[in-house]
Protein backbone atom coordinates (compact mmCIF):
# COMPACT_ATOMS: atom_id res chain seq x y z
CA UNK A 1 0.00 0.00 0.00
CA UNK A 2 1.70 3.45 -1.01
CA UNK A 3 1.05 6.10 1.51
CA UNK A 4 -0.67 8.83 0.07
CA UNK A 5 -1.54 12.47 1.53
CA UNK A 6 -4.75 14.49 1.23
CA UNK A 7 -7.05 11.28 0.11
CA UNK A 8 -9.14 9.02 1.51
CA UNK A 9 -7.89 6.30 3.59
CA UNK A 10 -9.85 3.26 1.95
CA UNK A 11 -7.02 1.94 0.35
CA UNK A 12 -6.87 -1.06 -2.51
CA UNK A 13 -5.65 -3.67 -0.23
CA UNK A 14 -7.87 -2.73 2.62
CA UNK A 15 -10.78 -2.71 0.38
CA UNK A 16 -10.27 -6.54 -0.27
CA UNK A 17 -10.62 -7.27 3.10
CA UNK A 18 -13.57 -7.67 5.41
CA UNK A 19 -13.89 -4.39 6.61
CA UNK A 20 -15.96 -4.00 10.01
CA UNK A 21 -16.12 -0.29 9.72
CA UNK A 22 -16.48 1.68 6.44
CA UNK A 23 -16.51 5.22 5.74
CA UNK A 24 -17.24 7.17 2.90
CA UNK A 25 -17.42 10.72 2.52
CA UNK A 26 -18.47 11.37 5.40
CA UNK A 27 -19.66 15.34 6.29
CA UNK A 28 -20.89 16.92 9.09
CA UNK A 29 -22.21 20.25 9.91
CA UNK A 30 -23.50 21.81 12.87
CA UNK A 31 -25.03 25.16 11.49
CA UNK A 32 -22.76 26.69 9.05
CA UNK A 33 -19.62 24.98 10.87
CA UNK A 34 -18.20 21.69 8.94
CA UNK A 35 -16.56 19.92 11.79
CA UNK A 36 -15.90 16.82 9.57
CA UNK A 37 -15.18 17.41 5.52
CA UNK A 38 -15.04 14.10 3.39
CA UNK A 39 -13.30 11.28 5.27
CA UNK A 40 -13.15 8.30 3.75
CA UNK A 41 -11.04 5.18 5.71
CA UNK A 42 -11.80 1.59 6.29
CA UNK A 43 -10.98 -0.96 8.97
CA UNK A 44 -10.53 -4.45 8.29
CA UNK A 45 -11.50 -6.91 10.64
CA UNK A 46 -9.28 -7.61 14.20
CA UNK A 47 -7.57 -4.41 13.42
CA UNK A 48 -6.39 -1.83 15.55
CA UNK A 49 -6.92 1.49 13.57
CA UNK A 50 -5.87 4.93 15.08
CA UNK A 51 -7.35 8.76 14.49
CA UNK A 52 -5.00 11.03 15.40
CA UNK A 53 -5.33 14.97 15.48
CA UNK A 54 -5.00 18.37 16.54
CA UNK A 55 -7.76 19.41 19.01
CA UNK A 56 -11.02 20.02 16.88
CA UNK A 57 -9.74 18.10 14.43
CA UNK A 58 -12.71 15.91 14.15
CA UNK A 59 -11.76 12.92 15.19
CA UNK A 60 -14.74 12.83 18.15
CA UNK A 61 -17.17 13.92 15.73
CA UNK A 62 -16.44 10.86 13.65
CA UNK A 63 -16.34 8.43 16.44
CA UNK A 64 -19.75 10.17 17.57
CA UNK A 65 -21.31 9.30 13.69
CA UNK A 66 -19.66 5.52 13.70
CA UNK A 67 -21.10 4.86 17.30
CA UNK A 68 -24.84 5.94 16.30
CA UNK A 69 -25.22 9.09 18.31
CA UNK A 70 -25.63 11.39 15.65
CA UNK A 71 -26.53 11.21 11.93
CA UNK A 72 -24.10 11.97 9.21
CA UNK A 73 -25.25 15.08 6.91
CA UNK A 74 -23.48 13.68 3.94
CA UNK A 75 -21.90 10.26 2.93
CA UNK A 76 -21.94 6.67 4.15
CA UNK A 77 -21.56 5.10 7.20
CA UNK A 78 -20.97 1.34 7.80
CA UNK A 79 -20.41 -0.94 11.49
CA UNK A 80 -20.22 -4.92 10.83
CA UNK A 81 -22.37 -3.88 7.18
CA UNK A 82 -25.18 -1.80 9.51
CA UNK A 83 -25.97 1.95 9.70
CA UNK A 84 -25.01 2.85 13.00
CA UNK A 85 -28.55 5.18 12.97
CA UNK A 86 -30.97 2.73 11.74
CA UNK A 87 -29.78 -0.60 12.93
CA UNK A 88 -28.65 0.96 16.64
CA UNK A 89 -30.44 -1.93 18.32
CA UNK A 90 -28.59 -4.43 16.11
CA UNK A 91 -25.31 -2.91 16.48
CA UNK A 92 -25.18 -2.18 20.29
CA UNK A 93 -25.41 -5.98 21.18
CA UNK A 94 -21.93 -6.07 19.08
CA UNK A 95 -20.23 -3.04 19.73
CA UNK A 96 -18.22 -1.74 23.09
CA UNK A 97 -18.00 1.97 23.28
CA UNK A 98 -15.29 3.93 25.53
CA UNK A 99 -16.46 7.93 25.07
CA UNK A 100 -14.12 10.45 26.37
CA UNK A 101 -16.34 11.07 29.66
CA UNK A 102 -18.03 8.35 31.42
CA UNK A 103 -20.88 10.17 33.58
CA UNK A 104 -21.00 7.94 36.36
CA UNK A 105 -22.76 8.36 39.76
CA UNK A 106 -19.92 9.14 42.63
CA UNK A 107 -21.86 7.43 45.05
CA UNK A 108 -22.06 3.92 43.57
CA UNK A 109 -18.77 1.93 44.57
CA UNK A 110 -16.74 0.56 41.60
CA UNK A 111 -18.35 -2.75 41.60
CA UNK A 112 -21.72 -1.55 41.84
CA UNK A 113 -21.21 0.53 38.74
CA UNK A 114 -19.99 -3.05 37.27
CA UNK A 115 -22.74 -4.78 38.24
CA UNK A 116 -25.41 -2.03 36.68
CA UNK A 117 -23.79 -1.91 33.79
CA UNK A 118 -24.25 -5.72 33.59
CA UNK A 119 -27.66 -5.30 34.59
CA UNK A 120 -28.27 -3.09 31.82
CA UNK A 121 -26.21 -4.97 29.42
CA UNK A 122 -28.40 -8.66 30.19
CA UNK A 123 -31.83 -6.84 30.06
CA UNK A 124 -30.57 -4.98 26.98
CA UNK A 125 -29.55 -8.58 25.33
CA UNK A 126 -26.08 -8.63 25.80
CA UNK A 127 -24.73 -11.63 27.53
CA UNK A 128 -21.94 -10.48 29.63
CA UNK A 129 -18.70 -12.52 29.04
CA UNK A 130 -15.42 -11.75 29.10
CA UNK A 131 -14.13 -15.11 27.94
CA UNK A 132 -15.49 -15.88 24.06
CA UNK A 133 -12.24 -16.16 22.06
CA UNK A 134 -9.95 -14.08 23.63
CA UNK A 135 -7.75 -14.91 26.27
CA UNK A 136 -7.31 -11.85 28.30
CA UNK A 137 -4.67 -10.64 31.00
CA UNK A 138 -5.61 -12.24 34.47
CA UNK A 139 -8.54 -14.39 33.39
CA UNK A 140 -10.52 -14.09 36.24
CA UNK A 141 -7.83 -15.56 38.48
CA UNK A 142 -9.39 -13.11 41.45
CA UNK A 143 -12.79 -14.10 41.41
CA UNK A 144 -14.85 -14.41 44.46
CA UNK A 145 -11.77 -12.74 46.14
CA UNK A 146 -14.43 -9.93 47.70
CA UNK A 147 -17.32 -10.93 49.52
CA UNK A 148 -20.54 -10.23 47.76
CA UNK A 149 -19.09 -9.34 44.38
CA UNK A 150 -20.35 -11.05 41.37
CA UNK A 151 -17.31 -13.23 39.94
CA UNK A 152 -18.08 -11.62 36.28
CA UNK A 153 -17.35 -7.99 37.87
CA UNK A 154 -14.62 -9.09 39.50
CA UNK A 155 -13.34 -10.48 35.99
CA UNK A 156 -13.52 -7.15 34.65
CA UNK A 157 -12.25 -5.42 37.67
CA UNK A 158 -8.93 -7.62 37.14
CA UNK A 159 -8.56 -7.37 33.63
CA UNK A 160 -8.19 -3.42 33.70
CA UNK A 161 -6.44 -3.51 37.03
CA UNK A 162 -9.03 -1.95 39.66
CA UNK A 163 -10.17 -5.05 41.72
CA UNK A 164 -8.33 -3.87 45.02
CA UNK A 165 -11.25 -0.60 44.12
CA UNK A 166 -14.29 -3.07 44.16
CA UNK A 167 -15.34 -1.52 47.16
CA UNK A 168 -13.95 2.23 46.73
CA UNK A 169 -16.91 4.70 45.96
CA UNK A 170 -16.54 6.12 42.30
CA UNK A 171 -16.25 9.58 43.52
CA UNK A 172 -12.88 8.72 44.98
CA UNK A 173 -11.19 7.39 42.07
CA UNK A 174 -8.76 8.93 40.11
CA UNK A 175 -9.01 10.38 36.39
CA UNK A 176 -6.81 7.60 35.09
CA UNK A 177 -8.75 4.82 37.47
CA UNK A 178 -11.90 6.33 35.97
CA UNK A 179 -10.47 5.68 32.44
CA UNK A 180 -9.66 1.72 33.63
CA UNK A 181 -13.51 1.61 34.35
CA UNK A 182 -14.68 2.81 31.27
CA UNK A 183 -12.74 0.45 29.92
CA UNK A 184 -14.34 -2.74 31.66
CA UNK A 185 -17.62 -1.02 31.23
CA UNK A 186 -17.01 -0.79 27.29
CA UNK A 187 -15.55 -4.79 27.21
CA UNK A 188 -17.75 -6.29 29.37
CA UNK A 189 -19.88 -8.83 26.66
CA UNK A 190 -16.61 -9.03 24.55
CA UNK A 191 -17.48 -6.85 21.47
CA UNK A 192 -16.60 -7.56 18.21
CA UNK A 193 -15.85 -3.92 17.39
CA UNK A 194 -14.56 -1.30 20.54
CA UNK A 195 -14.55 2.36 19.86
CA UNK A 196 -12.16 3.94 22.33
CA UNK A 197 -12.06 7.61 22.30
CA UNK A 198 -8.56 8.81 24.16
CA UNK A 199 -8.62 5.62 26.18
CA UNK A 200 -5.41 6.73 28.40
CA UNK A 201 -6.04 10.41 29.15
CA UNK A 202 -4.98 10.65 32.55
CA UNK A 203 -2.99 7.17 33.76
CA UNK A 204 0.22 6.94 34.64
CA UNK A 205 2.72 5.23 32.24
CA UNK A 206 2.20 2.34 34.28
CA UNK A 207 -1.42 2.52 33.90
CA UNK A 208 -1.31 3.21 30.52
CA UNK A 209 1.30 0.33 29.48
CA UNK A 210 -1.15 -2.43 31.21
CA UNK A 211 -4.12 -0.51 28.91
CA UNK A 212 -1.91 -1.32 26.16
CA UNK A 213 -1.34 -5.07 26.88
CA UNK A 214 -5.59 -5.18 27.06
CA UNK A 215 -5.97 -3.71 23.99
CA UNK A 216 -3.56 -5.56 22.56
CA UNK A 217 -4.84 -9.18 24.06
CA UNK A 218 -8.54 -7.90 22.48
CA UNK A 219 -7.20 -7.22 19.11
CA UNK A 220 -5.57 -10.88 19.03
CA UNK A 221 -8.92 -12.30 20.14
CA UNK A 222 -10.77 -10.92 16.45
CA UNK A 223 -11.95 -7.21 18.37
CA UNK A 224 -11.84 -4.42 15.58
CA UNK A 225 -10.68 -1.40 17.32
CA UNK A 226 -10.78 1.90 16.67
CA UNK A 227 -9.00 4.34 18.50
CA UNK A 228 -8.41 7.89 19.01
CA UNK A 229 -5.74 9.00 21.08
CA UNK A 230 -3.47 12.48 21.20
CA UNK A 231 -0.70 10.56 22.33
CA UNK A 232 1.80 9.41 19.53
CA UNK A 233 3.53 6.53 21.37
CA UNK A 234 0.08 4.87 21.97
CA UNK A 235 -0.65 5.03 17.97
CA UNK A 236 3.23 3.66 16.93
CA UNK A 237 2.43 1.02 19.71
CA UNK A 238 -0.75 -0.22 19.03
CA UNK A 239 -2.17 0.91 15.45
CA UNK A 240 -1.55 -1.30 12.46
CA UNK A 241 -2.76 1.78 10.89
CA UNK A 242 -3.35 5.51 11.27
CA UNK A 243 -4.38 8.44 9.54
CA UNK A 244 -3.83 12.38 10.57
CA UNK A 245 -6.87 14.47 10.96
CA UNK A 246 -6.50 18.24 10.84
CA UNK A 247 -9.38 20.67 10.34
CA UNK A 248 -11.98 18.47 9.68
CA UNK A 249 -9.94 16.34 6.46
CA UNK A 250 -7.45 13.44 6.40
CA UNK A 251 -3.88 14.52 5.41
CA UNK A 252 -1.95 11.49 6.00
CA UNK A 253 -2.78 7.75 6.52
CA UNK A 254 -1.01 4.44 5.93
CA UNK A 255 1.03 2.28 8.23
CA UNK A 256 3.00 3.84 11.27
CA UNK A 257 6.32 2.91 8.72
CA UNK A 258 4.67 4.45 5.96
CA UNK A 259 3.39 7.56 7.69
CA UNK A 260 6.89 7.99 9.33
CA UNK A 261 8.42 7.44 5.95
CA UNK A 262 6.85 10.47 4.54
CA UNK A 263 7.54 12.63 6.98
CA UNK A 264 11.31 12.76 5.80
CA UNK A 265 15.26 11.96 7.43
CA UNK A 266 17.02 14.48 8.87
CA UNK A 267 20.38 15.32 8.00
CA UNK A 268 22.64 18.20 10.41
CA UNK A 269 25.45 19.69 11.03
CA UNK A 270 26.82 22.64 12.04
CA UNK A 271 29.72 24.55 10.02
CA UNK A 272 32.25 27.42 11.12
CA UNK A 273 31.60 31.04 10.38
CA UNK A 274 28.40 32.80 9.52
CA UNK A 275 28.90 33.58 6.18
CA UNK A 276 27.52 30.65 4.31
CA UNK A 277 24.53 30.99 2.06
CA UNK A 278 22.58 28.48 0.18
CA UNK A 279 24.00 28.84 -2.98
CA UNK A 280 27.31 27.82 -1.28
CA UNK A 281 25.80 24.27 0.26
CA UNK A 282 25.10 21.04 -2.21
CA UNK A 283 21.39 20.25 -3.10
CA UNK A 284 20.77 16.54 -1.60
CA UNK A 285 18.57 14.83 -3.72
CA UNK A 286 16.86 18.02 -4.73
CA UNK A 287 16.61 19.45 -1.01
CA UNK A 288 17.88 22.85 0.23
CA UNK A 289 18.94 22.96 3.63
CA UNK A 290 17.28 25.56 5.99
CA UNK A 291 20.18 27.84 8.20
CA UNK A 292 20.18 28.69 11.22
CA UNK A 293 23.04 31.44 12.54
CA UNK A 294 23.94 31.32 16.32
CA UNK A 295 26.84 31.20 18.28
CA UNK A 296 29.70 32.13 15.11
CA UNK A 297 28.23 28.99 13.05
CA UNK A 298 25.82 28.19 11.04
CA UNK A 299 23.73 25.02 11.72
CA UNK A 300 22.67 23.36 8.68
CA UNK A 301 19.82 21.01 8.15
CA UNK A 302 18.48 18.84 5.24
CA UNK A 303 15.29 17.47 5.60
CA UNK A 304 15.09 14.18 2.37
CA UNK A 305 11.85 12.68 1.67
CA UNK A 306 12.86 11.48 -1.63
CA UNK A 307 13.86 7.87 -2.92
CA UNK A 308 13.75 4.88 -0.61
CA UNK A 309 13.28 5.29 2.88
CA UNK A 310 15.59 2.74 3.61
CA UNK A 311 18.87 4.40 1.41
CA UNK A 312 17.71 7.78 0.84
CA UNK A 313 19.85 9.17 3.79
CA UNK A 314 22.93 7.22 2.95
CA UNK A 315 22.54 8.31 -0.58
CA UNK A 316 23.02 12.10 0.58
CA UNK A 317 26.51 11.43 2.76
CA UNK A 318 28.08 10.62 0.00
CA UNK A 319 27.79 13.64 -2.09
CA UNK A 320 27.60 15.62 1.15
CA UNK A 321 30.91 14.64 2.53
CA UNK A 322 32.28 14.87 -1.08
CA UNK A 323 31.45 18.82 -1.10
CA UNK A 324 33.40 18.96 2.73
CA UNK A 325 36.43 16.75 1.31
CA UNK A 326 37.04 18.89 -1.51
CA UNK A 327 36.32 22.55 0.68
CA UNK A 328 38.28 21.40 3.64
CA UNK A 329 35.58 21.76 5.68
CA UNK A 330 34.55 19.87 8.88
CA UNK A 331 30.63 19.45 9.57
CA UNK A 332 30.78 19.79 13.13
CA UNK A 333 28.46 17.03 14.98
CA UNK A 334 27.16 15.43 11.70
CA UNK A 335 24.00 13.28 12.60
CA UNK A 336 21.42 11.90 10.40
CA UNK A 337 17.72 11.20 11.74
CA UNK A 338 15.08 9.06 11.41
CA UNK A 339 11.69 10.44 10.87
CA UNK A 340 9.57 10.43 13.61
CA UNK A 341 5.85 10.21 13.56
CA UNK A 342 6.05 12.89 15.71
CA UNK A 343 7.55 14.37 12.64
CA UNK A 344 4.57 13.39 10.80
CA UNK A 345 2.02 15.17 12.78
CA UNK A 346 3.80 18.62 12.38
CA UNK A 347 4.37 18.52 9.12
CA UNK A 348 0.67 18.34 8.50
CA UNK A 349 -0.18 21.17 10.86
CA UNK A 350 2.23 22.90 9.49
CA UNK A 351 1.70 22.34 6.09
CA UNK A 352 -2.18 23.48 6.23
CA UNK A 353 -1.24 26.61 8.06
Amino acid sequence: MTLRQGVDATGTEAAGLDNVIEVGGLRQRYGDFEAVRGVSFTVPRGEIFALLGTNGAGKTTTMEVLEGFTPATDGTVRVLGLDPIRHRRELRLRVGIMLQEGGFLGDLTVAETVDLWKGLSEDGGRPVTLSGTTTLPGSFNLMGRVRGVDRRTMGALELVGLESKARTKVRQLSGGQKRKLDLALAVLSAPEVLFLDEPTTGMDPEARRTTWKVIENLRAGGTTVLLTTHYLEEAERLASRLAIMHEGRIHTYGTVEEVVAGSGDTVAFRLAGVTWSFGDLPSLDGTVPTLTYAGGGTEVTYTLTGGRAEARAHAALRPLLKWADERGETLERLAVRRGTLEDAFMRVVGEVR
